[in-house]
């Protein structure tokens, strides 16, 4: 039985611990779409890999080729020695009027029993850079329901952070009310605290529409709340150190 998509309501909350507190929390909504049956998302208002008022396209995510996703991740997957014949689910923001922005996506890779073994954290900036994190234990078995994966900082996100330290991923899952978080250190210890959390809904036009009315500007208002946060750590004094040049696109997790 194929696994179908869901749609995501919840919030995205952010706290900055030092040199200034800076804090914010944001209704959104973003899709969970299964790569073995990217098609079962389409709808009157919803489609894959065309326009519509919602919509998904493969070009913005992975190779960023338009090509088939599910090959890609597979790829990743047995190069890592990991099992690649389980459902895939990509959670993302969906594009609104043809604009998407995903400061990350994060891709939750199953083996044929159902089991989590990995999760791809795949991070972009507004400089049109990206890194992927693949989170995994190293023999392959199912990661544990809030378990702790770290990753070293690898990629320029923030240009109020640098590049050093690692982050704290952990997926809680098996809530009514599922929550990721991302927490940051770096050399002092913890400074940035994130936390992704939602209801998940069934999957219908109504919902998608409702989802839709409640929130018409999701993907602007994403662009714009970023450089709209920037600004007020600017005005708080936090120091700014610049863009920094990407780099290749893949770290370990441990």
């Amino acid at each position: 039985m194929s696994t179908p998509p869901k749609l995501i309501i919840g919030h995205v909350m952010h706290r900055r611990l030092r040199p200034a507190v800076n804090a914010f929390v944001y209704p959104v909504f973003f899709v969970q779409l299964p790569l073995r049956n990217l098609n079962a998302g389409n709808c009157p208002i919803f489609s894959v890999d065309r326009s519509n008022l919602l919509s998904f396209q493969q070009k913005d995510h992975g190779p960023r080729d338009g090509s088939p996703l599910l090959p890609w991740m597979q790829s990743l997957l047995r190069q890592r020695g990991l099992a690649d014949d389980g459902e895939i689910i990509l959670q993302c923001f969906p594009r609104v009027f043809g604009y998407v922005f995903n400061p990350v996506s994060l891709w939750f890779c199953h083996n044929r029993d159902g089991a989590l073994i990995a999760v791809l954290a795949e991070v972009s900036n507004t400089f049109n850079g990206r890194h992927n994190y693949l989170l995994h234990n190293p023999d392959g078995s199912p990661l544990r329901d809030g378990q702790v994966l770290q990753a070293s900082k690898a990629f320029h996100v923030s240009p109020f952070c640098e590049v050093e330290g690692a982050y704290r991923f952990r997926f809680f899952l098996q809530r009514n009310c599922p929550v990721v978080r991302i927490d940051y250190d770096d050399a002092e210890g913890e400074l940035l605290l994130t936390s992704i959390s939602g209801r998940r809904k069934a999957w219908s036009t109504s919902a998608l529409l409702a989802a839709f009315l409640r929130m018409p500007l999701l993907t602007a208002g994403i662009t714009f709340r970023i450089h709209w946060q920037a600004l007020k750590l600017w005005l708080k004094g936090v120091p700014f150190h610049g863009s920094k040049p990407n780099v290749p696109l893949e770290e370990p997790s441990k």
